[in-house]
C-alpha cells in the first residue's frame, strides 16, 4: 500500500516526529508507526485529520492506495472467475461422461449421483455466467483478455460484441454434437 509511504513522506516534509503527528491526529505513536509500516490502515476520521495536518486532499493522500486496491480487486475477481470456471469444467465433463456408466453399474443410485453432478454443474454454470455478465465478457477473446488483466480497445470490443450471437449458436451446436458422439460411444461400449 502507498498510504504508509505517503504519511512518512508528508511527515518528513513537515519535520514532524511520529509522536508530534500522533498528538495532532489524536492517536498513539505506535498507531502512526503501524500506518507507516502498512500494518494497518487509518479510519476515515484519521484520514481527515491527516489531510488537514499535511494540507493535502484525501484523494492525493490515498491516490496510490486507490489504484493498488483496484488492481487487487481485479486480481481477486479474475481468480474467483478462474476457480469457478475450472470447477464448472470438471463438473460439466463429469456429468457428460458418467451418465451411462453410472446407470449401467449403479442403476437408480447412479441416476441420483448423476443428478447431483448435473445439478452442481448447472449451479456453477450460473456462477460463471454471472461473472461474465458482471465483467461484460462473453467471447473467447474477451475472456482471455480479462484473465490476463487486460482490456480490449473500443473497436475490438465492438467486433467481439458482434460475434456473440453467432458464437452462442455454434457453441450450442457443438455441445449437442459432442453429447451425441459421447452417448453413441457409451452405448456402443456397454452393448459390446
Amino acid at each position: 500500500m502507498e498510504l504508509g509511504k505517503q504519511i512518512k513522506k508528508y511527515r518528513g516534509e513537515l519535520g514532524l516526529s511520529q509522536e508530534v503527528l500522533a498528538e495532532k491526529v489524536y492517536v498513539s505513536r505506535q498507531t502512526i508507526s503501524n500506518w507507516e509500516n502498512d500494518k494497518n490502515y487509518p479510519d476515515i476520521n484519521s484520514l481527515l485529520r491527516l489531510s488537514e495536518v499535511f494540507q493535502v486532499s484525501i484523494d492525493i493522500l490515498i491516490k496510490g492506495d486507490v489504484e493498488t486496491m483496484k488492481e487487487q480487486i481485479k486480481g481477486e475477481d479474475r481468480h474467483r472467475f478462474e476457480v469457478d470456471s475450472n470447477i464448472f469444467a470438471v463438473l460439466f465433463f463429469a456429468a457428460l461422461l458418467t451418465p451411462v456408466p453410472l446407470m449401467h453399474y449403479l442403476d437408480k443410485v447412479g441416476i441420483g449421483i448423476w443428478a447431483v453432478l448435473a445439478g452442481a454443474a448447472f449451479w456453477y454454470a450460473g456462477k460463471v455466467e454471472k461473472h461474465k455478465k458482471a465483467f461484460d465478457i462473453q467471447t473467447y477473446k474477451e475472456i482471455v483478455a480479462f484473465m490476463e488483466g487486460k482490456g480490449l480497445d473500443d473497436i475490438a470490443k465492438a467486433r467481439e460484441e458482434g460475434k456473440r450471437p453467432y458464437q452462442k449458436f455454434f457453441l450450442a451446436l457443438l455441445s449437442a454434437f459432442i453429447t451425441l458422439v459421447i452417448s453413441v460411444l457409451m452405448l456402443w461400449i456397454f452393448k459390446a
